[in-house]
């Protein structure tokens, strides 16, 4: 006779002080949503994203821009909280397949398990722990190439809200800003290296940053060295009340953004990444295949614009945007960490690449 398992011991929730919860750990609905779907639904109706999730952007532009049709194989070079992916795949059965990549190891099993649970299998999803750049080593198991890819290349909202991926100022954690934590070094080790001259032309070339050089010259004057989220802020905040007083509180929190979006560029050589997928990616568009990017700041947008223009030029691609789309004002309200984002397409030719 087998003996009955022993009752599960109640597991209480996560006690906070005060009325809500205000870290990343005690936000225990939004990090659940399929047990709150109502609270979730709230935080999402007011403009929010709720912690732990990513509300794809442009789904609408990007579905008419790659037309993905029943028997075409895509790829998702950028597969996230794979909200995407959701909109994209069903539109590709029956016969089809899609691709789904990655570089997070943290992110990548939660996304699959739940793109699973939705019922997409192995057979028409098939996704991939590695870099964009590595398109080339998909391209077999694809047929040879894609009919659409899309590459969003933004950070997802669940790095951003997790104190412990070092992402945001508004939390103390760690200063590691890697997409992938098992490569590379972190940003706090990559600030060591870094002179005060390297550091200001990063901040600047990455960012746009005004006050590129009062922020270099403040992280490298600091006594100690900035190893946390938390030092970080307060570093670039002190530099910047200290060099010019007069600068409102909006313009710190500017200049904080920046600073954590050009140091998480250089963490993770982003630019270069995308550069050699950029000079990659007509090998691996069939005829006639459709490429979407979104892009959030300048120095991307400026790269797939010069790539795809270079690409006209010399008849790779029949057609490319000629201006960016950006999300809708009604998405802007909704969603507003889509505010900064550019959408921009190309049609690959019959030409052959030279």
């Amino acid at each position: 006779m087998e003996t009955p398992e022993a009752p599960k011991p109640h597991k209480r929730r996560i006690r906070y002080s005060g009325t809500h919860p205000r870290s990343f750990s005690e936000k225990y609905k939004e990090l659940d949503p399929d047990k709150y779907a109502a609270q979730v639904e709230h935080i999402i109706s007011k403009g929010q994203t709720p912690v732990g999730t990513h509300r794809p952007i442009c789904v609408d532009e990007i579905l008419k821009i790659l037309d993905p049709k029943p028997g075409e194989v895509c790829l998702d070079a950028t597969l996230g909280y794979g909200g995407h992916t959701q909109k994209l795949l069903p539109r590709l059965l029956p016969g089809g397949k899609l691709f789904a990549v990655d570089v997070d190891p943290v992110e990548l099993p939660k996304t699959e398990a739940r793109l699973r649970a939705l019922g997409f299998g192995p057979d028409a999803l098939i996704i991939r722990k590695m870099n964009f750049a590595g398109i080339a080593g998909l391209a077999p198991e694809a047929g040879g190439g894609f009919d659409c890819v899309l590459a969003d290349l933004g950070v997802s909202s669940m790095q951003l809200d997790n104190p412990e991926r070092g992402f945001t100022y508004k939390a103390d954690g760690p200063l590691d800003l890697r997409l992938n934590p098992e490569r590379g070094r972190p940003a706090s080790e990559m600030l060591k290296a870094l002179s005060a001259e390297a550091l200001e032309k990063m901040l600047f070339d990455y960012a746009d940053e005004p006050h590129a050089l009062t922020i270099a010259r403040a992280i490298k004057e600091s006594p100690v060295p900035v190893a946390t989220t938390g030092q970080l802020a307060k570093t670039v905040r002190d530099g910047l009340k200290k060099a010019h007083a007069k600068l409102g509180e909006d313009i710190i929190k500017k200049s904080l953004q920046r600073t954590f979006m050009a140091l998480r560029i250089g963490a993770n050589e982003e630019l270069s990444v995308l550069d050699r997928f950029l000079d990659i990616l007509p090998w691996y568009l069939k005829p006639g295949g459709r490429v979407a990017i979104l892009s959030f700041h300048s120095g991307e947008d400026r790269r797939v614009k010069k790539a795809f223009a270079r690409g006209e030029e010399t008849g790779v691609y029949s057609s490319v945007a000629s201006t960016p789309a950006r999300p809708s004002p009604q998405e802007r309200r909704s969603n507003p960490r889509s505010a900064c984002a550019k959408l921009r397409w190309a049609v690959r030719s019959a030409a052959p690449v030279q």
